[in-house]
Parts: structure tokens; C-alpha cells; sequence
């Protein structure tokens, strides 16, 4: 696993219904990145199809592609030539079942899709659940440069129990391609930088960033640190104003993660499971007053 990574971060607000348009965006990104030396370069999500909930479901509906489409090999053949690990944020696959799916890819830089994940928990405010199916799965992937890798997508972030489960599996930096909205701007400073010190990870996030009529998208892509310091950060949009397209840069050790003497260790070490499922036993549902021995002496 490599100790000096260089991660590129894109930022923008992709044009809805202008698949065209947002892919040359994409790839001319990409070559800026590579120009730059970046080694690992993070899309956000739905940057193909744009993210404006007013229009989601007939826009993604009307740019997506099986998983080996022809926008997969453009990106396919962008990571080889550059020779980077290319985390392509979320495009709208059709699945072989019929369904719709909100689908994060990555290529490696021989231009091998390493890994696939759709996203597991959809954001209903925004309407998510009215465009696209849920998956049933998370997702990690193990390469010999950056160890093992957790993939998920948005909201999949916001649900403690996936940042936890990737951590068990071993996954010290998650990559996490999102649309988030500005209204969720507090959630986004606090939640994941909590996420990555509990669990001993690297949290990269590319998030679009710019205003499509009511909707605007936070931007602040950042990469966090293990310790759940942001130690890079994109400009956050402002609601109706237009936002430019960012790179954002940063070197990073992969080996800070999921250390032996870090606090995540620590919570590992000190957890007691048995206390923490609902059930008979667990202390779930019983009154206040019960938690406190029936032993305790009472006042004079």
C-alpha cells in the first residue's frame, strides 16, 4: 500500500439533460488532474445526468447506460491513458433486470473497471426513490497500491452503520461521490469527519456545487483524515450564484489509516456488543428509573 498518494477531488454543477456536455467536462477534468500528477481522481455523484430533483427521474432515465456502455469505455479509456485510478463518481446504470440504478464506478489505470457499487440508501427529499432502485450490497475492493478501498454513494455516508461496516472489512479509505444539497450543510460538516475519526479512515468526497432553479448543491468537497480533521476543502456554493469548476489536490498517507494505537482502535477495543441490540436483555424500551441498581441505598 502506498504511503504518498496524490487525490484529486472534481467539482461542479453538472447541466441536467446535457449528458454530451457534462461528459467533456468530465474528461477534460481528468486531464487536468493527470497533468497535475494526481494518482487517484474522485467524480461527484450524478455529475452525467446533472442532479436538479425537479427533473432527476426523466433525466436519468434518458442518459443511462448498461454497465458497458459507451460513456463506461470513454472513462475506461480515460484512466488508461493517464494512467490514474479513475473513481468516476455515479452514473445511471440499467441494470440487467430491468431496474435503474444510482451507480458508482471505478477504473483502474490500466483502464479495468475494479469496482461497481449502487447506491444502497436514496435520498427520498430529493426523489431519489421515484428514479432509481435501491442496491442491496456495500461495497469495498482491495488493490496492492491503496489497500482496501470502501465505495459508497451520498446518503449511503450519513448511515453510521456503513461507515462501520466497511471499516470491518478492513476499507482505511472511502471514496464518496455525492450531490448534497446546501439545506444539509451542518449535517455535512459534522457527520462524516465524526465517521472517519471513529472508524480510522480516509474520507474523500467530491460533491457538486451550484444552483439549478430552488435546488443548490453545497459543494465543500474535502478530504478528511483519520483523525477527522478536513485537511482539504473546494469552495461551498452560494445559492444562486455561479459556482466554477474546482480540482482539488492533496497528498496523503494511506498507512495513517486504521492504526493499531489510533482512537478507532481504541472504540474497537472498548466496544460491548451485547449491549447494543434492540431485544430481551438489551435495556431497550425499560423506564428510566431501571437502569439504576436496585441495590443503591437510599437517602437518609
Amino acid at each position: 500500500m502506498k504511503r504518498d498518494l496524490l487525490v484529486g477531488v472534481a467539482q461542479w454543477l453538472a447541466s441536467p439533460g446535457e449528458p454530451t456536455q457534462n461528459l467533456s467536462v468530465a474528461l477534460g477534468l481528468v486531464e487536468r488532474a493527470a497533468s497535475d500528477g494526481v494518482e487517484l481522481l474522485v467524480l461527484p455523484e450524478l455529475w452525467s445526468c446533472g442532479y436538479d430533483p425537479a427533473t432527476l427521474a426523466e433525466d436519468a432515465r434518458r442518459d443511462a447506460e448498461p454497465l458497458d456502455g459507451p460513456r463506461a469505455r470513454r472513462l475506461s479509456d480515460a484512466a488508461r491513458r493517464h494512467a490514474l485510478f479513475l473513481a468516476a463518481g455515479t452514473v445511471p446504470e440499467w441494470g440487467d433486470d430491468g431496474r435503474l440504478y444510482d451507480s458508482a464506478l471505478v477504473f483502474d489505470p490500466a483502464g479495468r473497471l475494479v469496482a461497481r457499487h449502487r447506491k444502497a440508501h436514496l435520498y427520498a427529499p430529493a426523489s431519489e426513490p421515484a428514479a432509481f432502485a435501491p442496491g442491496d450490497r456495500l461495497t469495498t475492493f482491495a488493490d496492492p497500491a491503496l489497500g482496501t478501498v470502501g465505495l459508497l454513494v451520498g446518503f449511503d455516508g450519513d448511515v453510521p452503520e456503513v461507515a462501520r461496516a466497511l471499516a470491518r472489512r478492513g476499507a482505511g479509505l472511502v471514496v464518496a461521490p455525492s450531490a448534497c444539497e446546501i439545506e444539509r450543510s451542518t449535517e455535512w460538516e459534522l457527520v462524516h469527519p465524526a465517521l472517519a475519526l471513529l472508524c480510522g479512515q480516509w474520507w474523500v468526497q467530491a460533491n457538486q456545487a451550484g444552483t439549478h432553479g430552488s435546488s443548490t448543491l453545497l459543494g465543500a468537497s474535502r478530504i478528511i483524515a483519520p483523525t477527522g480533521t478536513v485537511v482539504a476543502a473546494a469552495s461551498e456554493a452560494v445559492p444562486g450564484r455561479a459556482a466554477p469548476a474546482e480540482l482539488l489536490v492533496h497528498r496523503l498517507d494511506l498507512q495513517l489509516a486504521r492504526r493499531s494505537d489510533g482512537f478507532a482502535a481504541l472504540v474497537e477495543a472498548g466496544r460491548r456488543p451485547e449491549l447494543y441490540a434492540d431485544g430481551p436483555g438489551s435495556g431497550a424500551g425499560q423506564p428510566l428509573g431501571s437502569v439504576l441498581p436496585s441495590t443503591m441505598p437510599a437517602s437518609p
